[in-house]
């Protein structure tokens, strides 16, 4: 990927990496561990975003 990004394809990237954060740790307390993994979770290797 090239260094000089435009900017909206940086805030789109941006985006997908701040929803690719773990779940809270009070969510998975308050569910009794139920809720671990997060469903729209993404490895930079084997998934690829379309941006």
């Amino acid at each position: 990927m090239s260094k000089n990004k435009t900017l909206p394809k940086k805030l789109r990237l941006a985006k997908k990496t701040k929803q690719n954060r773990r779940v809270p740790i009070f969510a998975m307390m308050k569910t009794a561990r139920k809720l671990r993994t997060h469903p729209k979770a993404r490895q930079w290797s084997r998934s690829k975003i379309k941006v």
